[in-house]
């Protein structure tokens, strides 16, 4: 993957003062790591019916395999403020793709479910990893002159990685072992470590933060909570939830609320484990709201549109997975080009015209039914991924850029969290209208195909209305001046 040739940040002095290596290579090293690891965020989905068969297990079952993946990412996430904070770039960096080189390894052994989900689980744990350490990086060391056209790269592996899972795993099981899906992956990640012996250096500073052990566990009962909450709805609404969604949904609200509480006290002494003061940023908090609204679009229909394309279409995987295809390849073109024309022009003039070309794709996807041609889905999906590449990079790039070099690892932890929220509610927000409605018209007489394409179209209803509220967001966006100083002002507790 190629940066461009004039990001030549002037690397920071090493403590004994000598000058530090280059930064670029260690930040396109991070890069090509950060979208291996994330592409493995979705790349179970088409898979799950293949496993169902050669594992023997049902569907609940199987679907573990993602929402362990996800919970995971969402207790370890939280984690990262103080791990960046207080950890070296080179070691974090050796932690986490070892930590998902091994988690591949075991998954590809696998004899069983109870050994593949334990794979998936170790692989989530150096994911959660990568990407805070890549945004804390780069907010590090790239002039803010630069950000833009770096975190159009990032968005290619936050948004496109996750877009083409399916495809890549379409392909893989169209002519191999679903085991190959990990195989493939592993003398990569091997080779990212290798090549990090050479590149990674300590390009950020540390400072000895303090590990506060309650407010781990409840970020842990909180974020998970939350997620596992929302991965239930989807189940609970085709009867095969193990538990009801509302329990695990309440303990995370609770757990949340205990938690906010503690980070509040904390920050008073400048020990907070997830440093909340990145809300005093008015950009930030607003970024961050739009970008839980994009990521649920993103993710809803991620799941959604495979599901349709099989069960009311009849399509293969493989078919399916080349149709995701296009979409997925065209955010991450525009991608770079995005980042560059917010460094010259700001955030509002891409992201209000990309949330109006996301909302108008979704009124789209709501035309969708048993007769719609495969061109029009693709040529859709396509201007729903166009839409969003206009809002992504201008998005984080103004949440993670409005903040002083003090909370850089905070508000990466934060954003990244959040994402992992954002799509399990986006997931789980558009299956639960899907089968609702599926359910509706099943009952009305509607055989299965005509009624999962009914669910559909409700489900994509709801989310152009959400993206058509966005819309209106969107012209409160503007471009933060750069900050590079001491945290904000205590707020009142």
């Amino acid at each position: 993957m190629t940066l461009e040739h004039d990001l030549r940040p002037t690397p920071p002095a090493t403590p004994d003062g000598t000058p530090a290596v280059r930064t670029r290579p260690v930040i396109a090293l991070l890069v090509a790591s950060a979208f291996v690891v994330i592409l493995n965020e979705t790349i179970m989905g088409v898979a799950l019916p293949r496993l169902m068969v050669d594992l023997d297990v049902t569907a609940a079952t199987a679907q573990w395999l993602t929402t362990g993946f996800l919970l995971t990412m969402a207790i370890v996430i939280p984690c990262t403020g103080y791990l960046l904070a207080r950890f070296p770039l080179r070691g974090l960096f050796f932690t986490a793709m070892s930590l998902f080189s091994a988690g591949t390894l075991v998954a590809a052994l696998a004899p069983g479910f109870e050994m593949l989900l334990a794979g998936r689980v170790v692989q989530a744990s150096g994911t959660a990893i990568m990407m805070p350490l890549l945004f804390t990086t780069v907010l590090n060391v790239v002039p803010a002159t630069h950000r833009g056209r770096m975190m159009g790269v990032i968005s290619i592996v936050i948004a496109v990685a996750p877009a083409i899972g399916p495809t890549v795993a379409g392909a893989i099981l169209s002519a191999l072992d679903w085991r190959w899906m990990f195989w493939l992956v592993l003398p990569i990640a091997l080779l990212a470590i290798a090549l990090g012996a050479v590149w990674v250096r300590n390009v950020t500073e540390t400072s000895a933060a303090s590990f506060d052990l309650p407010s781990a566990v409840l970020a842990a009962l909180g974020f998970g909570g939350l997620i596992y909450g929302l991965s239930l709805v989807g189940e609970s609404a085709s009867g095969h939830a193990p538990v009801a969604p509302g329990v695990p949904f309440v303990v995370g609200v609770v757990a949340l609320g205990v938690f906010v509480r503690r980070q509040l006290s904390l920050q008073r002494t400048d020990s907070a484990f997830l440093d909340l003061r990145t809300f005093t940023s008015r950009s930030f908090s607003l970024a961050v709201v739009l970008v839980v609204v994009v990521m649920s679009a993103l993710f809803g229909s991620l799941i959604l549109l495979p599901l349709y394309l099989q069960q009311a279409l009849a399509l293969d995987t493989l078919t399916v997975g080349l149709m995701m295809l296009p979409g997925g390849v065209l955010m991450g073109v525009i991608a770079p080009v995005v980042g560059a024309l917010f460094d010259r022009y700001g955030p509002r003039p891409l992201v209000l015209p990309g949330m109006v070309v996301a909302a108008a794709a979704l009124w789209g996807m709501t035309t969708f039914d048993l007769d719609t041609p495969i061109w029009w889905i693709v040529a859709v999906q396509m201007t729903l991924n166009l839409g969003l590449g206009f809002v992504f990079t201008p998005l984080l790039t103004s949440a993670l850029g409005s903040l002083p070099r003090s909370l850089y690892s905070h508000g990466s932890a934060i954003t990244s969290t959040l994402q992992q929220v954002a799509g399990a509610a986006g997931t789980a927000l558009f299956v639960t209208l899907m089968s609702v409605g599926a359910a509706g018209a099943a009952a009305t007489g509607a055989g299965p195909a005509e009624a999962m394409a009914d669910g559909v179209h409700r489900a994509f209803v709801v989310g152009a209305v959400i993206a058509s509220v966005a819309v209106v967001l969107t012209l409160f966006v503007r471009k933060p001046a750069e900050v590079d100083g001491p945290a904000p002002e205590h707020v009142g507790h």
